[in-house]
């Protein structure tokens, strides 16, 4: 199983270049669900922050699935529950 800190360093390499992101922050909060089925499995689970023009003019779901799509090589191996929050460079700016 790859390093924890290699593993959200690549999840969020991969935002970064699949969604031109200007901004990632991805926090591994595995430890939070030891035990859980998906953690057993070696999935862990993520919390992500992602600014993107390709969000510009996107409801919500259709952002969460530019992230889903841009990480799914890694969905359901190494990532077993990823939270998002989605945001424009105008709406980070703003702090929402």
């Amino acid at each position: 199983m790859p390093d924890r800190s290699d593993r959200r360093a690549r999840i969020e390499a991969e935002l970064r270049e699949r969604l031109a992101a200007v901004h990632v922050e991805v926090i591994d909060e595995s430890h939070l669900h030891v035990g859980h089925a998906g953690a057993r499995d070696g999935g862990g689970h993520f919390r992500a922050v992602v600014v993107s023009m390709q969000f510009e003019g996107k409801a919500p779901v259709q952002r969460q699935r530019l992230v889903y799509d841009a990480l799914e090589s890694v969905m359901g191996s190494e990532i077993h529950a990823l939270s998002m929050k989605t945001l424009t460079p105008a709406e980070w700016t703003a702090g929402k």
